[in-house]
Parts: structure tokens; sequence; C-alpha cells
């Protein structure tokens, strides 16, 4: 990643400007003014960010916005706080502000159609980013983590920790024969994202429910029906305290396919209520993602097993790289075009990977490489 942002591009992007930034309305250059004649303090990148009630949307932003301002550029960082009506409301005015470059994480990826068709109309360039916008030509690029990957991540760290395979992804010869009571959660249904992760969460589990190995206690296996609406903690939690006190009953619970932290949290405070964790009563495997400082407070205390660290300063580089390119006049490189179809296009993307992380690993990958100081960990905060 480091090389492909080198200093070389970087000049190149402060000299060269803003040749992709033609066109009319709210977006074009100022008369007499050529595209490529804008000097970097000139210009001003929208950022939209979904909410600050999770860790990494706050990262996420902070790394964008610093990165873009090294370079020079100005940045209207926004939150919306997982409100749609504020998004659209925000990226309004963005629009109107005259903003050339929009890098988006949307709260609902099918709501902001309206917005994108003035940004391109203004001659505005349009960065999808970790969550794909979709039902809108007017997306130019993505920037990710390979999210069906995430999913398997997340399905073969749930079968590790229940002892079906081993460490490094191979059968363990001595596993349990079962069946693993396991419960499965899936994110929110207006975020793409979250059908990627549970299509390879359960491309890697499904064998195993097949077999009879796990079994899914409340029978609750389709998308629709284990969702968390906009990722919410309390809607997680609700939704884990209404299985322990009905299908779940006097069932000890295994295993929790958990798609994300934020939705980890709740399921976790619903298992301590319900007794896990003391008395004997062994914690089950809960898997998670994005590595907020809390959950990594858990998981080093024995309440969560893994999460999926998808490094936000790396995706922050990327989008980074790709607005340079786009202010500059260059094509970004994609090195995926065939995988993200948003309903009207397949959008050109770039998507880096993730690491999972379990107690054994969370020095050597979260604190060795600076993401977070080995103070925070154990304090369990920034």
């Amino acid at each position: 990643m480091n090389k492909r942002f080198a200093l070389v591009a970087v000049g190149a992007a402060l000299a060269l400007g803003l040749s992709a930034c033609g066109g009319g309305g709210a977006g074009s250059t100022a008369p007499g003014e050529s595209a490529t004649s804008a000097a970097p303090a000139d210009v001003t990148v929208g950022v939209a960010m979904p909410t600050q009630t999770s860790q990494r949307w706050i990262d996420d932003g902070n790394n964008v916005k610093a990165g873009l301002e090294k370079l020079g550029y100005k940045v209207d960082l926004q939150y919306a706080n997982d409100d749609i009506p504020t998004q659209v409301s925000q990226l309004t005015t963005m629009i109107n502000n005259g903003d050339k470059v929009l890098i988006v994480a949307s709260i609902d990826g099918t709501a902001l159609s309206s917005q994108l068709a003035d940004a391109a109309a203004a001659g505005i360039k349009v960065i999808s980013y970790d969550r794909l916008i979709r039902d809108t030509e007017n997306v130019d690029f993505y920037v990710s983590f390979d999210n069906f990957k995430v999913g398997v991540q997340q399905g073969n760290s749930l079968l590790t920790g229940l002892g079906l395979l081993n460490a490094d992804g191979s059968p363990n010869p001595s596993a349990p024969a079962g069946p693993l009571n396991v419960e499965l959660f899936a994110g929110s249904l207006d975020d793409n994202n979250a059908t990627f992760f549970y299509k390879g969460a359960m491309s890697v589990l499904q064998p195993y429910i097949d077999k009879g190995t796990i079994v899914i206690p409340s029978k609750q296996t389709d998308i629709s029906q284990i969702a968390t609406q906009q990722w919410k903690t309390d809607v997680a939690q609700k939704r884990m305290e209404t299985l322990l006190t009905s299908s779940d009953a006097n069932i000890t619970l295994n295993g929790v396919l958990s798609p994300a932290d934020i939705v980890s949290r709740g399921i976790i405070t619903a298992l301590t209520n319900a007794g896990y964790g003391s008395g004997g009563k062994a914690f089950p495997i809960v898997t998670g993602q994005d590595a907020d400082i809390d959950n990594v407070k858990l998981i080093n205390d024995g309440k969560q097993y893994s999460t999926i660290f998808k490094d936000t300063r790396k995706l922050a580089d990327e989008a980074i790289k790709v607005t340079g390119d786009y202010l500059s006049g260059k094509e970004p490189e994609a090195n995926n075009t065939t995988d993200y179809n948003n309903g009207k296009k397949v959008v050109p993307s770039y998507l880096l990977e993730s690491t999972v992380v379990t107690k054994d690993n969370v020095k050597s990958v979260l604190v060795d490489s600076g993401y977070y100081t080995q103070a925070q960990v154990d304090k369990g905060q920034k």
C-alpha cells in the first residue's frame, strides 16, 4: 500500500490539481480557471460517514480527513448519526458547496440516488467507502475489503473456536461429534456488505448444519430472520434475549455467529445476564468484526472469541489515493472489476485483506502494528 501511495504520486496529485472535475453546476471550475490550475488548498473533499456509535467509523473519518489534509486539501467531514435524512442533507450541502469529490460510507445503500445524480451532473466523482452504494449509475469507484472473505473468516473462526477446525483451518481429527448449538446473527439489510458477510460465513457453516454437527435451536437461518437493523447493539441484545427465553430456553449455547463487534456487544450482554460466564457456564464462541477496542478487551477477558481486523488506516489510504487520482485526471487502479454489481453497474473496486484476531494474536496484530497501544488494549478504551 505504501508503494502505491508513493511520494511521486502525491506530488503528481498536488501538481495536477483538478483535471477530472469539469462540467457545469456546483462542482464546476470557476470562470476563467482551468481544471488543472486550482491548488489543493482551494479544493474541498466531502467525507460522509454513517455514525459515531462505533469507534471504527470515528477512526475511518479521522484517518481520511488527516490524510487528505496532509496533501493540502480541505475536508468537510460529516457524521449522520445513523439517520438517513441527515446524510441526504449533508450530501446535498456538500454538492451545493462545490466539493470536488465525495467519499461516502452510506447508512442505506439505496437511499442516495437523487443526490448522486446531482453530483454527477456537477462533475463530482463519488467514491463508495466500505459500503457499496446501490441502485445508481453515479458511483465511480468502491474501496473496501473482500467482504465475502470476511464472512468466510468469521465462519471459520467460529468453527475453530468450536473445535471443529484447527487454527490453520484444517479439520480437527478430535473434533466433537455434536450436535453443537449455534445461533446466527447478520448485519443490517440496508447495508450491502451484510449480504456478503452472511454468504461468506454460510458457505463454510452450511455443510456442518446439513450434517447435523451444528444445530440452530431457533431454526432461524435466513438473512431476513437474523438481520440486525442498522447494526444496533440494543437490537442484537433484544433478539438474543428473546432467543434465550424461547427456542433456546434450557439449551446451552455453544456458539454465536456475530457479523460485527457492535452486534457482539449486545449479544454478550444478553448472554451475561442469562448467566453465561458464571457458575461454571462457559461463554459460547462469539465472533465479530472491526476490532473495536471494547471488544478486544472482551476477547482478552474470554467473553468474545474472535474479531476480524480491517485496518482502517489502509482503507483510508486507498480512498485518499483514489481521490488524488480523480483530482489529477487519472483512472484509479482497481483490483476487482467483476464482483460488485450495485444493481445498475459493476463498480470498479479496490479490495483489501483482513485478518482474524483472537486472544493469541491481539498483541502481534493490533499492538505491534501500532493500531492500538498495549495500555489501550488493557483498558479496553482509547
